[in-house]
C-alpha cells in the first residue's frame, strides 16, 4: 500500500510541474520586463534575428528562447552559446526579478552595466567566454544575493572584484582576464566561498597570506599569474581543501611537510615553478590523492616511498626535475594509476622499472623519456603485463639493443615512441600487427633492413573508423613535444596526435613499399635520411589524408609521380638529395612547395613555369660527346697553358717573398679563410648535437 501511495504522489508532482511549466510558457510577461528584453535585443549587432526568434509584437515573452518566468516576471535568462555580438544593454538591469543570467560563450564586448549589482535576487551570473572589458566592480552593497559569479575568459582589467556583502557567495571564477595588483584575501574570505579560480591574470607579488580565513574553501586555482616567492604557511591550514592548483608561476623554496595537514586533498598541481629540495614524504596522510603533478621544477632526491599509500592516485607526473635512483618496488601498490610521466630525470635500471610497472592493471600512459643514460640495453625480460597500456614513450634514453618481443603483447598500444636511442636490427614483422597502433616513431636509431610488409596492413591506419571503434581513449593531460627542429609540434592530447609513421635517420634500405598506399588514414610519412632506392610508387597517391611526405636524403630515382598532385592535404613534401629526374609536378599542392624540397637531384628540373626538355637535351648531347668521336687538341695548346701557369706562379711567389706588406696581408687572408671554415663546421656539429638532445617530453 505504501508503494502505491508513493507512486501516486510521484504522478501528482509530475502533473503539477507540467501545469506550472505550461503556465510559465504561456503567461504574459510583465510590460517592464518585455521592454527590457527588447531593448537588450536591440543593443546586439545582429538585430535582424532579434535574438533567435524574439518578436516585438509578441507579448508572451516567457515563451521566448532562453527566457523563464514566474508569475509574469522574468527570473531566468539563458542565452549561452547563441553567437551573440554587441554590448550588454543597461536595460537588462530593469529585470528586477532575475535570479539567473547566463550570457556565456558569445562575442559580447564592452563593459557590463553597473546596475547588475543592484539586482537584489540575482544568484547566478555567468558572463564567461566573451570579449568584455573595462573594470568589473563589486561594491560592498552590490550583488547581495549572488552565489555563483563567473566572468572568466574576458578582458577585464584593474583590481580583481570582491563581494564582501555577498554572504552566500560560493563560487568566484575570474580566471583568464587581465586583473592586476595584489589578491585581497581579506575581502574574499568574508564570504563563505568554496571555489576560487583566479588563474591567468596579471597579479604581482607572492601568494598572499590569509587564505586560511576561507574556512569553507575546497578549491584554490591561481595558475599562470606571475606569482613569486614561497608558499605562505597558513595555506596549509585550509583543512577542507581538495584542489590546489598553482602551476606556471615562479614559486620557489621547498615544499613544506605541512602538506600533510591537507588530508582532504585530491588534486595537487604545482608544475612549471621553481620549487627545489626533496619531495617531502607526507603522502601517508594524503590517501585521497588522485592527481599529483610536480613536473618542471628543480626537485631532487628520490621518489618518496610514502606514495605507496596513495592507492587512489590516477595521474602522477614528476617529469623534468632532478630526481634520481630507481622506481620503488612499492609502486606495485598504485593499482589505480593510469598515467605516469618521469621524463627528464636521472632514473636508472629500466628493466627493474618495467618489471614493477607491469603490475599496474590500469596503466594506460607511460612516459620515461630522457632517463637511463648509463648505457642500458632494451630490457629482454619476458614482460607479460601492460595489458591496458596505450602510450609508451622511451625516447632519448641512450638505449641499445633491438626491439624486444615482449612489446607485441601490448595489444592496446596506440602510441609507440622509442626514437633518439641507439637501437639496431630489423624492424620486427609483428609491429604492423598491433591493430590499435597509429603513431610510430623509430627515428634517429640504427635500424637496418627493408620495411616489413606488415606496416602496409595496419588496421588503425587503413581505416580511422576501426581505430575509433576498437581503441577509444580518454584525453590525457600529458603531451609529446618535438623540438629537434627550430619549430616544434605540440599535441596536448593523444587523441589529437596525427597518425604517423616516422622512420627517419636510420639505416633502412630497399624499395619504398607500394602497399603504403593502403594507409589512407596516415597523416605523416617520414622516411628521410635512409638508404631507400628505386622509384616513388604511384600508389602513394591513394593516401588521401597525408599531410607530410618526406623522402629526403635517400637514393630514389625515376621521376616524381604526377598522381601525387591528388594529395589535397599535403602541406610538406621533401625529396631533396636523391637521384630523381624529369619535371616537377605543378598542379595541386605542388605549386606551394619551395625549391629547397627538390634540390640535390642533378637531373631534376627546378623550373616550374616551363619544360626541362632543353636541360635534358643538353645533358644528352654532353653524354654523346663523351661517348662519341674523340676530338684531338693540339699539343701546342697544352704547352702554352703550362708555361702561362708557371710564369704566373713565379710572379706571385716573388711578390710575396720581397714585399713584406703583401706577404703579411696574404697570410692574414689565409688565416681568416680557415677560421671561417672552422667556425662553420663547429656550428654544424653543434646543431647536430642539439638535434639529438633537444627532444623534450613533459
Amino acid at each position: 500500500m505504501g508503494g502505491y501511495y508513493s507512486f501516486f504522489h510521484f504522478l501528482l508532482v509530475c502533473f503539477l510541474l507540467g501545469i506550472h511549466g505550461s503556465y510559465s510558457m504561456n503567461q504574459t510577461c510583465n510590460p517592464t520586463d518585455l521592454e527590457a528584453l527588447l531593448a537588450f535585443s536591440n543593443a546586439l549587432d545582429k538585430k535582424d534575428f532579434r535574438v533567435v526568434g524574439w518578436v516585438s509584437n509578441d507579448t508572451k515573452c516567457c515563451s521566448w528562447t532562453g527566457v523563464s518566468c514566474e508569475f509574469g516576471k522574468v527570473i531566468r535568462l539563458d542565452l549561452s552559446n547563441k553567437n551573440l555580438h554587441g554590448g550588454i544593454s543597461s536595460a537588462i538591469t530593469l529585470l528586477d526579478g532575475l535570479v539567473t543570467l547566463n550570457l556565456s560563450r558569445n562575442s559580447l564586448h564592452g563593459q557590463p552595466p553597473e546596475g547588475l549589482g543592484r539586482l537584489a535576487r540575482l544568484r547566478i551570473l555567468d558572463l564567461s567566454m566573451n570579449v568584455l572589458s573595462g573594470m568589473f566592480l563589486g561594491s560592498e552593497g552590490g550583488f547581495a544575493a549572488i552565489e555563483v559569479m563567473n566572468v572568466s575568459f574576458n578582458q577585464f582589467r584593474g583590481l580583481h572584484p570582491a563581494f564582501p556583502g555577498a554572504m552566500d557567495l560560493t563560487v568566484l571564477d575570474i580566471s583568464s582576464n587581465a586583473f592586476s595588483g595584489d589578491i585581497n584575501t581579506t575581502a574574499i574570505c568574508i564570504t563563505p566561498v568554496r571555489v576560487l579560480r583566479f588563474s591567468r591574470n596579471e597579479f604581482t607579488g607572492e601568494v598572499p597570506a590569509g587564505f586560511s580565513r576561507c574556512r569553507m574553501l575546497v578549491e584554490l586555482s591561481i595558475d599562470g599569474s606571475g606569482l613569486i616567492g614561497n608558499l605562505p604557511s597558513d595555506l596549509y591550514m585550509i583543512s577542507g581543501l581538495r584542489r590546489l592548483s598553482l602551476r606556471e608561476n615562479q614559486l620557489s623554496g621547498s615544499l613544506s611537510e605541512d602538506l600533510v595537514n591537507l588530508s582532504q586533498l585530491m588534486h595537487i598541481e604545482l608544475s612549471y615553478n621553481m620549487f627545489g629540495g626533496v619531495i617531502p614524504d607526507v603522502f601517508g596522510g594524503l590517501k585521497r590523492l588522485e592527481f599529483l603533478n610536480l613536473a618542471s621544477n628543480s626537485l631532487s632526491g628520490h621518489i618518496p616511498p610514502g606514495l605507496m599509500w596513495c592507492t587512489k592516485l590516477r595521474t602522477l607526473n614528476l617529469g623534468r626535475n632532478k630526481l634520481e635512483g630507481e622506481v620503488p618496488a612499492s609502486f606495485k601498490n598504485l593499482r589505480s594509476l593510469s598515467r605516469l610521466s618521469l621524463v627528464g630525470n636521472g632514473f636508472t635500471n629500466l628493466s627493474s622499472a618495467l618489471r614493477i610497472l607491469q603490475h599496474l592493471p590500469k596503466l594506460t600512459t607511460l612516459v620515461l623519456t630522457k632517463n637511463f643514460h648509463g648505457g642500458e640495453t632494451m630490457p629482454m625480460d619476458d614482460l607479460s603485463g601492460f595489458k591496458s597500456l596505450q602510450v609508451l614513450v622511451l625516447a632519448n634514453c641512450a638505449l641499445s639493443g633491438t626491439i624486444q618481443p615482449w612489446l607485441q603483447s601490448m595489444e592496446s598500444l596506440r602510441v609507440l615512441d622509442i626514437s633518439w636511442n641507439k637501437l639496431n636490427g630489423k624492424i620486427p614483422l609483428w609491429l604492423g600487427n598491433l591493430n590499435n597502433l597509429f603513431y610510430i616513431d623509430l627515428s634517429n636509431n640504427s635500424f637496418s633492413g627493408e620495411l616489413p610488409k606488415s606496416l602496409t596492413q595496419m588496421k588503425s591506419l587503413i581505416s580511422s573508423t576501426y581505430s575509433r571503434e576498437h581503441a577509444s581513449i580518454k584525453d590525457l593531460p600529458l603531451f609529446i613535444k618535438k623540438n629537434s627542429a627550430a619549430k616544434g609540434l605540440q599535441y596536448n592530447h593523444v587523441s589529437s596526435f596525427p597518425p604517423s609513421l616516422i622512420l627517419c635517420n636510420n639505416l633502412l634500405f630497399g624499395p619504398v613499399l607500394p602497399g603504403l598506399g593502403y594507409l589512407v588514414d596516415l597523416h605523416v610519412l617520414d622516411l628521410s635520411w635512409n638508404n631507400f632506392s628505386g622509384r616513388i610508387p604511384d600508389e602513394l597517391s591513394n593516401m588521401s589524408s597525408l599531410e607530410v611526405l618526406n623522402f629526403a636524403h635517400n637514393d630514389l630515382d625515376g621521376s616524381i609521380p604526377s598522381s601525387l598532385t591528388k594529395l589535397n592535404f599535403l602541406s610538406k613534401f621533401d625529396v631533396s638529395y636523391n637521384k630523381l629526374t624529369g619535371d616537377i609536378p605543378t598542379r595541386g599542392q605542388f605549386s606551394t612547395f619551395p625549391n629547397e624540397s627538390f634540390v640535390g637531384n642533378d637531373a631534376l628540373c627546378l623550373l616550374r613555369d616551363g619544360s626541362c626538355s632543353g636541360k635534358t637535351l643538353f645533358l644528352e648531347k654532353g653524354d654523346e660527346q663523351q661517348g662519341g668521336t674523340d676530338t684531338t687538341v693540339p699539343a701546342v695548346t697544352y704547352i702554352t697553358v703550362e708555361v702561362g701557369f708557371t710564369f704566373g706562379l713565379l710572379t706571385v711567389w716573388n711578390i710575396l717573398f720581397f714585399v713584406r706588406a703583401w706577404r703579411a696581408a696574404y697570410f692574414l687572408m689565409v688565416d681568416r679563410f680557415f677560421n671561417t671554415i672552422y667556425v662553420m663546421i663547429a656550428v654544424k656539429v653543434n646543431k647536430v648535437r642539439r638535434r639529438r638532445s633537444d627532444k623534450v617530453y613533459p
